[in-house]
């Protein structure tokens, strides 16, 4: 299997994660918007609907951040990354990515995994108690699942780097123009 196929199947696995929660932000809203409406014109809570959002909210943040970085979206200094050539960008992309982004996410799932464990151990559940959502314990899993599809998509990137310092254009064109990736 090819370089730029192991690339190419990496985006499109994050791709596909962050298009199908995508539509949890439309969820964020419409439940914000009948909590507001039970709150203030009925005189109703529900503690439960209330740990729904954060729970999507969580979901779209952790688990698209891979998605993010398929499509350039994280935030850079782009005073020497946006007038860059594709080569010097590449460059720029390797060393981020191999001296910053991995070891972070290393680090965060190290950090996470005896936290995430501790919770699944006594399956943790809402502070509210039976008022609330009782999963806490796949909330603190998130952290694990954002760490490894950030990890999982800082390779197909230095994938992709390499492939354009060795002078091969990428099927998905990351270094061409501005901007992110182009569908």
């Amino acid at each position: 299997m090819s370089l730029q196929r192991i690339a190419d199947g990496i985006d499109a696995f994050n791709d596909w994660i962050g298009r199908s929660l995508s539509w949890l932000t439309l969820c964020m809203v419409l439940v914000t918007f009948v909590v507001v409406l039970m709150r203030y014109v009925f005189g109703l809570g529900s503690t439960i609907m209330q740990e729904t959002v954060v729970y999507m909210h969580a979901i779209v943040f952790m688990a698209c951040a891979g998605y993010t970085l398929v499509h350039n979206g994280h935030v850079r200094c782009d005073i020497f990354y946006g007038p860059a050539s594709p080569r010097a960008k590449a460059i720029i992309d390797i060393i981020g990515t191999v001296f910053f982004l991995i070891p972070m996410c290393v680090l965060i799932f190290w950090v996470t995994w005896p936290y995430a464990l501790a919770a699944w151990a006594v399956l943790e559940g809402s502070p509210e108690g039976r008022m609330g959502i009782p999963a806490v314990f796949l909330l603190k899993t998130l952290i694990l699942v954002f760490a490894a599809l950030l990890a999982l998509q800082s390779v197909s990137l230095i994938l992709q780097s390499a492939l354009c310092l060795a002078g091969v254009t990428t099927s998905r064109g990351r270094f061409d123009g501005e901007g992110g990736l182009r569908a």
